[in-house]
């Protein structure tokens, strides 16, 4: 259950907590490169979609969802190491998405 504290924060205040829980866990006593918190991410999708492919019905929504939480910590928690401004990166490419056409760039997908 998400608490009033929590729904009060901002993104960049959760990139800074998702940093100081993994530095507090030991997970920051050495640095690592930009391309291996990039495959951590990676590694977090993946389980969604095993997840998807493999549980049952009443299993697979809160798996998965449970997996993309651990997409977002990790994403927040590179944000935090490099103090990146996801905040604001989310917000100007939203406002750039609105000023594209429909179905930009006839992706398929």
């Amino acid at each position: 259950m998400a608490t009033e504290a929590f729904n009060s924060k901002t993104l960049n205040d959760l990139c800074s907590d998702a940093f100081e829980i993994a530095k507090q866990n030991g997970w920051h006593e050495e640095k690592r490169d930009f391309g291996t918190l990039i495959a951590l991410m990676h590694s977090e999708l993946s389980e969604a979609l095993e997840a998807y492919r493999k549980d049952s019905e009443d299993v697979m929504w809160p798996h998965i969802t449970e997996e993309l939480a651990d997409v977002c910590i990790r994403i927040f928690n590179a944000c935090g190491e490099y103090e990146l401004d996801l905040e604001t990166a989310i917000e100007n490419k939203m406002e750039k998405n609105k000023a594209r056409g429909y179905k930009y760039g006839g992706r398929r997908i």
